[in-house]
């Protein structure tokens, strides 16, 4: 459903309101949120949605002030246009990845499943197609960072025979090589990991790993994930060791 800044019932949902204000000092409280687009209308709207539901908003309109404000302003979580002036959103993406591992969401207009595609393997946690609506933004902001303070999981440190994953430090060594994996990687390794030769669907990974669903994710995110996972640590990704493929059902952790 695509949004209309005229409209007030974006603006005046008293449930919806109620809720930010339960959610408001566990996840927004302090929480800086970088918008990045273009088009002023949209950067306008939903920076006082971001703003209504508690978070300290930052906005650029083109890719240098993208890169900019994320070296300056530090944020928690970065919207991301695709199509900016200058600098398009994928090459800020790729920039933004070499030093930082701030969650990022993409805003994208393209129709294309292959440039939603691109996106993730360039490491963007998630995206949202143009048109879309305020709420369904700030929904899936605060459940990203929802994620992010979520407490370490009681396992601390995975060995198995050539693979090791600490959840403390966050790192993954493979045959004593260490292997750098975005956040939302590192989180689809050390769950499956958890329960070895355990099964799950790509509607259970995206509940457990990304807190969303099918009516609000395309199930590639999970196959894209699962693909790039697999290209930095299998040493023949096509005939993976240990992120295996249950035809049919999903993946599944070979210890």
């Amino acid at each position: 459903m695509s949004f209309n800044p005229l409209d007030a019932s974006w603006w005046s949902d008293e449930s919806d309101h109620g809720r930010d204000e339960q959610l408001r000092p566990a996840i927004t409280a302090g929480r800086r949120v970088l918008v990045v687009d273009d088009e002023d209308t949209v950067r306008e709207v939903l920076c006082a949605y971001l703003d209504r539901g508690g978070f300290d908003v930052a906005e650029a309109s083109d890719g240098p002030g993208a890169l900019r404000a994320v070296r300056e302003q530090r944020p928690d979580l970065v919207l991301l246009d695709v199509m900016l002036p200058e600098i398009d959103g994928l090459s800020v993406l790729t920039e933004i990845r070499q030093d930082s591992a701030v969650p990022v969401i993409m805003l994208t207009a393209l129709a294309d499943e292959g440039d939603r595609v691109l996106g993730l393997e360039l490491g963007a946690d998630d995206y949202v197609v143009k048109p879309f609506s305020p709420r369904e933004v700030t929904a899936r902001v605060k459940a990203v960072l929802k994620r992010a303070s979520a407490p370490d999981r009681p396992t601390l440190r995975l060995d198995y025979e050539g693979l090791s994953i600490d959840s403390a430090s966050r790192d993954v060594m493979v045959m004593g090589r260490a292997i750098e994996l975005t956040p939302k990687e590192f989180d689809l390794l050390s769950f499956l990991a958890a329960s070895p030769r355990q099964v799950f669907s790509r509607g259970q990974l995206l509940e457990q790993v990304w807190g969303s669903s099918r009516e609000w994710q395309d199930p590639s995110t999970v196959t894209v994930h699962v693909g790039r996972v697999r290209q930095k640590i299998e040493d023949n990704p096509n005939a993976p060791r240990w992120l295996t493929t249950v035809w049919g059902v999903g993946y599944r952790f070979e210890p």
